[in-house]
Parts: C-alpha cells; structure tokens; sequence
C-alpha cells in the first residue's frame, strides 16, 4: 500500500465499504487487519530470509488466528513468545509446538505448570541469561526427571568504547560469560541447553531512511553497519566455544527490520520476525524493505467543533518506548488529517485537523494505524479480517479469549 494520498483515500473507500457491507453497525474502535497485505508480508519476510526459517513473534500479532495463518506459510515455522503463561496456552490449544519464550520468566505458578506436562516441556524453550533464572526453576520441581529446555540470550548491542547502544537485556556480553552460564546449566540435573539468541534491536528496530530526519538516518546506518560487523565476530566466537558443551538446536537472531542482514550471518539458524506482517508506523521508513501497512483502526467522528475540524471518539492507543511524537496513532485514511499538538490522540476524544476534516461528517470513520505492531490488540477483542473489499471472519484476539499476557 502506497502512502500516497490517492492510495489511502482508496484505502478509506474499500474500509468503509466492507463495514457497509455488514449490515448492522459494528462496535468502535473497529479493528481490522488487511489479509491481503498480511499475505504478501509474509511471503516478503520469507524471501528476505533466504532459506532460513522465519519464527514467529506472536507479541507482533496477539491474534491466535493470525499467528496460524503466519506459521501455515512455507518457510515460517515456530513461535518467539514473550511471556511463559503465553507459551503454555498456544501449546495447549495447539497452536504450535515449538515456542521460544524470548525472555526470562520468574512466573513460579506458570513454572509448576510447565514443569507438570510433558507435552508442553517438549514445546516450550525458556531463556536464561543469569543462574538466578535457573534457581527459580528449581524452586518448584519435584523431581529433576523434567528436562527443562533452555536457551542462552547472548547480548548483540553494539559497544564502542565504554557505550552500549542496543537493548539493555543480557549481561553476557563475551565468550567467558557465555561459558560460565552454560557450565552451570550442564552441571545442574533437570536442564539442557538447546539454543541462543541474539536480538540486535538498534539493527532490527530502528528506522534508517527517514526522508524528515537524513541526518539521523545516516547516523542510524552507520551504527547499523558497525553493529552487524561487530556482531558477526561476537557470534562467531561465542559458537565456537559453545560447540565444546552443546550441540544447539537453534541459533535465533535478527527481526523484521534486519531479516537480510542476520540471515547472511552463518551463525544464525533462524529469523525471529513479527512486525513485518501488520508493518506499524515506526516500521514505515526502513531501507531493507518496502512497507505494506495490513492493520488499521477505525473511529467514528462525534463532534464537529468548527467547520474545519472533526473529533473522532477515543484515539489514546499510545505505543510503547520513549515518549515521543512517533508513538502516537496516525490517521491514515482519508489523507489529509492531523492530531492537533494540544491534544493528540485522547482517551475519549481526539480532535483532528487538516484539508480532509472540513468533509467528514458525524457518524464517518476515520482509520488509524498504530506505532507498534501487536500493541494494539491490547485494546481489541474482536478482529475483522479483510480481503478484497470485505469482511470474511471476525476473529478473538487474546483478550477476546479472555487471555492478558
């Protein structure tokens, strides 16, 4: 989908056709994901990757429906998931067998949980990155006969004298590190070591070709390419010395914003990816791929405080990270609409300005996309799915099937 003016008044017609079509009024905000796009995102993903499987990150969707119809893609297989409870409840309604949980978990109860079905200690891989993680395990067994599978999370950030830029997750930084986790995990009864993962976020997550900020763009490439150098030799390292103590199963790295870039690593067995499928706003100017937005939220305009403005009905589904204009939702459809710089996007209300607010009316849609891909359905327990120009299912998200995760 073109970002073009024209394209996003299309966009508006084909949204507001398929909420016509259904015959009773549907309730607001009115989520929708675009199959379409959805599909060709998917095959993209693929083809970025060059051979390697793609895994799944469900936190990029939260909409059980989507992550099948991802995994029923050639070339997509498994699930990252990011909180253990998740993990035990896709493998329990056999979503998929196969979940990385891509962070530590302390959650004893969901622990009890895994450590008492064979089926999901089969499915589920924890990450660790600390012997702390490993003791909370052990607080709850019974018995060391479960084996519990584990993962090392290897830090990918990039260090340049005494700075670090990446995410601040892992403290295993080098080889010694590394090893001295991985001898605790092969001298204790109950665990085996089965992957790693390495998740560098200023590559992945980070827009690079921002036609507004090319100063900062050009800046963000070059720590891009220090930080996929620097990581290269990391990864090399840290396999060698591993290969002494385990035979992995899986290497995890990249996301939706490096697929490329981490695939070309031999190192890497597999592309964690998730936000290259709905493609939210912070993944709108990316140099490694052309973006094609599959998700939108529609709201319904409510007042009309002067005859160049328009204010829709709810609005606040601010994306997570730093406070920041790009974590706001961006009215997309029809073009030609702002946020007012007073309010923005409000809980109940949010006014809107620009060319195309003199011609709404009350009781129009206006369609929004949001900063952040899976955030979003926090907010939503129903989901429509359209292709062509309607809607073909209506389908629960995890709060529609009364899951917070």
């Amino acid at each position: 989908m073109s970002s073009s003016p024209v394209d996003r008044n299309r966009l508006w017609s084909r949204l507001d056709d398929a909420v016509a079509k259904q015959g009773v009024p549907l309730p607001t905000p009115v989520f929708v994901v675009d199959l379409d796009a959805f599909d060709r995102n998917a095959d993209d993903l693929v083809r970025r990757a060059g051979g390697k499987p793609v895994r799944v990150a469900s936190k990029s969707l939260r909409v059980p429906v989507l992550i099948e119809r991802a995994l029923a893609q050639e070339g997509m297989h498994g699930v990252l998931g990011y909180t253990l409870r998740e993990a035990l409840w896709l493998q329990q309604q056999g979503i998929c067998d196969d979940i990385v949980v891509a962070y530590p978990t302390v959650d004893r109860g969901a622990l009890a949980e895994l450590l008492a079905s064979p089926a999901a200690l089969a499915a589920i891989t924890l990450m660790v990155d600390d012997p702390a993680h490993l003791d909370v395990v052990d607080s709850v067994r019974i018995s060391s006969s479960e084996q519990v599978r584990v993962a090392v999370d290897v830090d990918a950030g990039l260090r340049v004298a005494r700075q670090h830029v990446g995410p601040k997750r892992s403290p295993l930084g080098d080889v010694a590190a590394v090893l001295r986790l991985t001898r605790e995990i092969s001298s204790r009864p109950g665990f085996r070591l089965v992957g790693a993962m390495t998740y560098e976020g200023q590559v992945a997550g980070v827009q690079d070709a921002v036609p507004t900020s090319r100063a900062r763009s050009a800046i963000v490439r070059r720590v891009k390419s220090l930080s996929i150098n620097q990581l290269a030799v990391r990864r090399r390292e840290v396999a060698a010395a591993l290969a002494d103590v385990a035979d992995l199963e899986f290497w995890n790295g990249g996301g939706s914003g490096s697929v490329e870039e981490t695939a070309a690593d031999p190192v890497v067995t597999e592309i964690a990816a998730g936000s290259g499928l709905l493609v939210p706003t912070l993944f709108d100017h990316y140099r490694s791929f052309a973006p094609r937005p599959a998700s939108y939220f529609g709201l319904p305009v409510t007042r009309k405080p002067t005859a160049e403005m328009a204010t829709v009905h709810g609005g606040g589904l601010i994306a997570s990270g730093p406070i920041g204009a790009d974590r706001l939702p961006t009215p997309w459809a029809p073009a030609g609409l702002e946020l007012t710089g007073l309010e923005g996007a409000g809980e109940v209300q949010t006014p809107l300005t620009g060319p195309s607010a003199a011609r709404l009316e009350i009781g129009d849609l206006v369609w929004f996309r949001h900063g952040k891909s899976g955030e979003v359905f926090e907010h939503a327990t129903t989901v429509h799915l359209l292709a062509g120009d309607e809607f073909v299912d209506s389908v629960p998200s995890y709060r529609g099937c009364g899951q917070s995760f």
